[in-house]
């Protein structure tokens, strides 16, 4: 009789648990989609206007990023209004980076990084696609407006990406080629003999 006594109050306790848990509302959790645009490095939803497959490997990264577990001193924010653009375009890729006036960089975008792979890294396309992500990274994280920009290579991205940092909402103060050219450099071989 004492068992059945106890077994009753075991059972008491676990219906006012039971009870208590069910009174209280759930906390509301926040959804997916808030989560990403509290952490969303390109900020303001722009993240949208990306082909699906572009969004796809940015959300890859950012989950190998939360991931890794480390902890950064969080800095007080910066605000950037004048900067300058280098891009990068050579044959096989194209890198766009945005730097305050004494280099400091501030965002980065590749070809690679976007998920494009081979031949397509150096396209026009691509060029344009990793422009919009460095810039949004930029206007979100540090307000920049203005940009003096600064091309080096012959790849076949350099002018759409000069066009695609007007395009995001960039004002543009100068374009300058800093492509490297030999003055009489280096030694030639010496004529192959047969």
């Amino acid at each position: 009789m004492v068992g059945e006594t106890a077994e009753v109050k075991v059972g008491a306790k676990e219906d006012k648990n039971f009870k208590m848990e069910r009174e209280s509302p759930p906390e509301p959790s926040p959804q997916r989609g808030e989560r990403d645009e509290e952490k969303d490095p390109l900020g303001d939803g722009e993240i949208d206007e990306l082909p699906e497959d572009v969004k796809k490997k940015l959300a890859e990264k950012k989950e190998e990023k939360a991931k890794k577990k480390f902890k950064r001193k969080k800095k007080a924010a910066k605000v950037v209004k004048s900067g300058r653009a280098y891009v990068k375009a050579t044959y096989n890729n194209t890198i766009v980076t945005l730097t305050d006036l004494a280099g400091n960089v501030l965002a980065w975008a590749s070809a690679g990084m976007a998920g494009f792979k081979g031949a397509k890294k150096s396209t026009p396309y691509a060029a344009q696609i990793i422009t919009k992500i460095a810039v949004s990274a930029a206007k979100e994280n540090f307000g920049l407006e203005e940009v003096s920009v600064f091309v080096k290579g012959v790849g076949t991205g350099r002018e759409s990406a000069v066009r695609a940092l007007n395009a995001n909402g960039l004002n543009i103060t100068a374009i300058k080629d800093i492509t490297p050219i030999p003055h009489n450099g280096c030694r030639p071989k010496k004529p192959r003999r047969v």
